[in-house]
């Protein structure tokens, strides 16, 4: 399917907005429209886009301080109460931190408490490894219950907070500190489980989360040039993922470059793997983190240094169609 851009994608006017922003956003929807939507946090209200909900439901947003293993049994213990908790926190804390209470106070209870991991990746900058979340997708998905979910821009992200305000069980959305750009529109669709084809190609399939979909659609604009159609999926949802788009597309194309801002173990690339294994095995390469930590920097320069930009997709599509 052709999903709709914005006219010009790689204007260099193009609008950065942090990813963020966009679930300050969708707060501000949720609590309009529903009365039992609170928001709890510790000691980042600003850092994680609460900021506005906490000014105009300040009956609704609970500060928590810094107690992230707190933070989630609060969340829990309301969410058991019948109203439908945010817990925010930078996504090295949380899940970080406190996976053993999203564990069993929320997952194996079953209650419907939203998982805000903020400031997650690489791109974090000079906050250095502590602060570099590049796990979180892996010890999220693996939890029974729990839907998973990267927004690749603001828009994207306005949509999944919303989208996980109104469904029941419990979510984790994650999201990246730095400006990116922000290039879906209001018409892009977005829904829990599917995964939306961004760029229609015939030599490989890039499957990418979060901005490194960005990434990916400039990796496949320069390949291009050179006769390589590459097409383009954007994983916004990661647990429950869409086997059928993924698997569609690589009969088509018969290699699948993976494409994320994560550990490659255990992540999104882990994801599609999981995925081609059970129903159409082809060569894959993986973009990602390779099994290290993080380091203080420029998050541009740290993307570029541990090979998760544009460049690297490319090098990575040209070595798994020569493996096909």
């Amino acid at each position: 399917m052709e999903v709709p851009l914005v006219a010009n994608l790689f204007a260099q006017d193009i609008k950065q907005v942090p990813i963020r922003n966009g679930y300050g956003e969708g707060l501000l929807i949720l609590g309009k429209e529903n009365p039992d939507v609170i928001v709890l946090c510790c000691d980042l209200v600003e850092s994680t886009r609460s900021l506005d909900f906490a000014k105009a439901y300040p009956d609704r947003y609970v500060e928590v301080g810094v107690a992230e293993q707190n933070l989630a049994g609060l969340g829990a213990g309301m969410a058991h109460e019948g109203k439908i908790p945010f817990i925010t926190s930078y996504a090295t804390f949380s899940p970080g931190r406190n996976w053993d209470q999203l564990r069993v106070s929320v997952c194996y209870s079953g209650n419907n408490v939203k998982i805000i991991g903020s400031h997650a990746g690489i791109s974090v900058g000079p906050d250095g490894a502590t602060h570099q979340a590049m796990e979180d997708i892996a010890i999220t998905r693996v939890l029974p219950r729990m839907t998973v979910l990267v927004p690749s821009d603001a828009i994207e992200a306005r949509k999944a907070t919303v989208a996980a305000g109104r469904m029941n069980g419990p979510v984790y959305i994650r999201l990246a500190r730095e400006k990116t750009p922000q290039f879906t529109i209001e018409e892009t669709p977005f829904e829990i489980g599917k995964a939306f084809v961004f760029r229609e190609g015939k030599d490989t399939t890039i499957a990418a989360a979060g901005p490194q979909v960005y990434y990916a659609l400039q990796a496949a604009n320069e390949l291009s040039k050179e006769g390589i159609e590459c097409e383009v999926i954007n994983v916004v949802s990661v647990k429950p993922i869409d086997e059928l788009t993924l698997s569609a597309s690589v009969k088509k194309t018969g290699c699948m470059v993976s494409a994320e801002e994560h550990q490659i173990t255990g992540g999104v690339g882990g994801a599609v793997a999981e995925v081609l294994s059970r129903n159409f095995p082809v060569p894959q390469e993986f973009v990602g983190m390779p099994d290290h930590f993080g380091e203080s920097g420029e998050p541009v320069e740290l993307i570029a240094k541990w090979g998760m930009d544009s460049q690297a997709i490319m090098v990575a599509v040209r070595k798994v169609i020569k493996r096909k």
